[in-house]
């Protein structure tokens, strides 16, 4: 087992910026670090550690797109978006992988991410009740996996192994998130579809979409953010609350991550990032809310975001609340 004196800063320092309150009485509470660069990168805001280093997870899937289109990816903003995805696998999200994959010449059996069922819990009861085995197309990551499969094709390299740290794809994306970040990566492992997951610190992530979101709109980073604002629900779904706040708040680009990652550019160059420590899902949306409210960001999202409710007995006798952000 891993010492536990080897977690990062970016933990054992996280302030509470989250109360989980039930009739009035504190319950839980929710750890948790948040980074605001400025226009220029520097740092404009800080909450807990924001300098060493963690998984921001699928949060890296823009970054990850601008080092595709950089090395020769061309699709339509729908799909594009789709490549940032973690989509929640419904009928317009599987069609748009599928033609990712057939504009490369390749066939779904081609996904190497991880067999699932869709996020979405309607379209995952149908599937179950159709029979349907879990797949790599139904999985959230797909989107992703079948641009990578397209990226590998347009460039001659070899599919087989495109999850291969070492794969000349792989090197490419980790060179692109370094450089957005300003900053080395830090550690690869393997994130939960399969794929490299490449480590940086949540000022890194912050200035990395900072920049992708004021960039030029020809340039690699525009597009990936032009693609985003278009097409929210391909970066996430109906109901998601990313999806929601990308369609209610003008500019505003952003993509969540496993173990409760958020990361945010606004649209004058600003970037956000948070972490919550102990990769509790519930509060990330509630911090995140309040965060942007502090930067006086204008958003028709809010409510969206901060609809928390704790229930008891089946009504709602609570709700997770952020903490200490002003």
């Amino acid at each position: 087992m891993t010492d536990a004196t080897l977690a990062p800063a970016v933990l054992t320092q996280a302030p509470v910026l989250a109360h989980v309150v039930r009739g009035g009485f504190v319950e839980s509470v929710h750890r948790a670090s948040v980074a605001v660069t400025a226009a220029d990168g520097s740092l404009e805001l800080t909450l807990g550690d924001v300098v060493s280093p963690t998984f921001p997870r699928s949060s890296n899937k823009p970054l990850q797109a601008v080092a595709m289109v950089r090395a020769g990816l061309e699709l339509p903003d729908n799909l594009l978006a789709l490549a940032s995805a973690s989509h929640s696998g419904l009928d317009y999200h599987l069609a748009g992988t599928r033609a990712i994959l057939a504009g490369a010449g390749l066939e779904p059996s081609a996904l190497q991410n991880t067999p699932d069922y869709p996020v979405d819990s309607a379209a995952r009861d149908r599937a179950i009740r159709e029979g349907a085995p879990a797949n790599s197309l139904f999985q959230n990551c797909s989107g992703k996996h079948a641009a990578m499969l397209a990226t590998c094709v347009a460039n001659g390299w070899s599919t087989a192994d495109y999850r291969d740290p070492d794969h000349p794809l792989q090197r490419a994306m980790a060179a692109t998130i370094a450089e957005l970040a300003g900053e080395p990566v830090a550690a690869t492992a393997v994130d939960g579809c399969g794929a490299p997951v490449m480590a940086i610190s949540l000022a890194g992530l912050a200035r990395a979409f900072g920049r992708l979101s004021a960039a030029a709109p020809a340039t690699p980073e525009g597009r990936v953010a032009r693609a985003m604002r278009a097409y929210p629900e391909y970066v996430g779904g109906d109901g998601r609350d990313v999806t929601n706040l990308m369609a209610g708040t003008p500019g505003l680009i952003a993509k969540d991550g496993a173990e409760a990652v958020y990361a945010v550019g606004l649209a004058d160059g600003r970037g956000i990032a948070l972490k919550v420590a102990d990769g509790g899902q519930r509060a990330r949306p509630v911090i995140l809310a309040a965060v942007l409210r502090s930067l006086g960001v204008a958003s028709t999202a809010y409510e969206a975001l901060e609809h928390s409710p704790i229930l008891g007995h089946g009504v709602p006798v609570g709700a997770v609340v952020a903490v200490g952000i002003s």
